[in-house]
């Protein structure tokens, strides 16, 4: 899990852009250093060999092969890098595709997006060292070639999400190569949704291998997808939160994308969580955001990795807020957050900041570059680059965006008295608890608002809080969530 977690080390490209031989190498180096890293799984016993991002950065893969005369190597997958309902949407699975890269003597048929991200892996190119302008199939010969004949190599087929879906593809087409040294084959995967149809499944699991295990979180929903998507609908237990109707039509219109293809899963199951004891508990209101980021939470590679027990891999930056969150270009800015390191280029949408200084790893003091609006500051390094998020925004010339971070108490009757946490708040602003407003607001701070919670027609419910000032209106999350327990 592990390696399959490294895969998407750096996989977005930084917001100011980079040509995809600097992404490719930025990639690189961050894979490497956590390859060597013994506080990890790894133990700093493996080494990269090969590395390609395919064409658009869709997919990448990666070869690394045992320093510890295990005679190991690993063909690592990454899907997609999207929110993952994209992902499910935009996975072709309404039409199916022959499969002869297989090597099976039968027809057998996989879904059109399955095949489609396969087709960019093997044809994807490395552009780099350590092995530039050679395919994953010539680099692996190539390791192969050079490996040690005792023990016998053994090739380990992974990957986490669609990855982890490629590399069951990944296994029988390699499996029917023909190697200087032969190989034996082992297909480990994590929550990877499904590649293809019965027949497929069929001869998958006819082939040897040495290890064929699919390792899901029991309430994860990606792996689900699609032999068992519609189940989905019915999560999650208590406490929660359990789907709105707006998630159950968007799980149903994405289920019946399948046309009326079954799609089976190969390889033998290896369940976790099935007591939903591993849950984000900050997310669990029955809203639609809070059942996403539950689904988000359930399926991230950190979930898998405490879910088998290893150690977190190095993630990449994150930037919590800017301070002050408005200004003009020249003006001096700090940037709070974690993982900062003295390699780390910031951005202010899409312009690169050539004046900071990287105070620590959690502050970063920037000279603001020309830009115009509000904009996303982020910080990229060779881990990757800083998720956007609502508090990290600066709008030029001003004012400062109107965030909500925090309400306190999260919950209460009709006339509670809340305290609203965030910035850009004003003298005059305005306060909504869904489309209800606050008849009682009172101004405390650029950063503290406070409102007396109005009525709602259902007062058994969770709303979300906005607060506008001018035109302006603070962007909605479950951190500005407030739960009516009645009158």
């Amino acid at each position: 899990m592990t390696l399959a977690a490294l895969a998407a080390t750096g996989a977005t490209p930084r917001p100011s852009g980079e040509t995809p031989q600097q992404q490719t190498e930025r990639i690189i180096t961050g894979v490497n250093a956590q390859l060597s890293d013994p506080s990890l799984a790894t133990q700093g016993a493996w080494r990269l060999v090969w590395l390609a991002l395919s064409e658009a950065n869709a997919n990448m893969a990666y070869i690394a092969r045992s320093t510890n005369g295990s005679n190991e190597f690993a063909v690592v997958a990454r899907g997609t890098d999207a929110d993952l309902t994209d992902i499910l949407e935009d996975l072709d699975v309404g039409t199916v595709v022959p499969f002869p890269e297989s090597g099976a003597p039968k027809p057998i048929a996989v879904s059109k997006g399955a095949m489609d991200a396969f087709k960019r892996v093997v044809n994807a190119r490395s552009i780099a060292s350590p092995s530039p302008n050679v395919t994953l199939a010539q680099a692996l010969t190539a390791a192969l070639d050079s490996a040690p004949s005792s023990p016998q190599p053994t090739v380990y087929l992974t990957g986490h999400s669609l990855g982890g879906c490629i590399a069951t593809m990944l296994a029988p087409y390699l499996q029917a190569q023909t190697w200087p040294k032969q190989p034996k084959f082992a297909v480990i995967t994590y929550a990877a949704p499904t590649a293809g149809v019965q027949s497929f499944v069929d001869y998958f699991d006819s082939v040897p291998w040495v290890i064929d295990e699919r390792h899901n979180n029991a309430y994860d929903l990606v792996p689900q997808a699609w032999a068992d998507l519609d189940t989905t609908a019915g999560w999650y237990p208590s406490p929660g939160p359990q789907a709105t109707e707006e998630v159950k039509l968007l799980i149903g219109a994405i289920s019946q994308r399948t046309k009326g293809n079954v799609y089976v899963q190969p390889g033998t199951l290896c369940p976790m969580n099935t007591n939903y004891t591993s849950l984000a508990k900050n997310l669990v209101n029955k809203t639609t955001q809070d059942f996403l980021g539950q689904v988000a939470f359930q399926h991230a590679n950190s979930t898998y990795l405490d879910l088998v027990g290893a150690p977190a891999v190095p993630s990449a930056p994150v930037v919590t807020d800017v301070t002050p969150a408005f200004g003009e270009p020249g003006a001096t800015v700090t940037i709070n957050g974690t993982g900062f390191s003295k390699d780390s280029m910031v951005d202010f949408g899409h312009f690169a900041c050539p004046t900071r200084n990287i105070d620590s790893d959690s502050r970063i003091t920037a000279k603001v570059p020309n830009g115009t609006g509000v904009v996303h500051v982020r910080v990229t390094n060779t881990l990757g680059t800083s998720p956007a998020v609502a508090m990290g925004r600066f709008a030029y010339g001003g004012p400062a965006p109107v965030v909500v971070s925090a309400v306190s108490p999260t919950s209460g009757k009709v006339g509670t008295l809340v305290t609203i946490s965030g910035s850009g708040f004003a003298d005059g602003a305005t306060v909504h608890f869904k489309d209800k407003a606050s008849d009682s607001v009172k101004f405390v701070s650029t950063g503290q608002i406070t409102a007396t919670a109005p009525g709602q027609l259902d007062d058994h419910q969770t709303v979300n809080l906005t607060v506008t000032v001018g035109k302006a209106t603070s962007p909605t999350s479950p951190a500005d969530e407030f739960t009516y327990t009645g009158r």
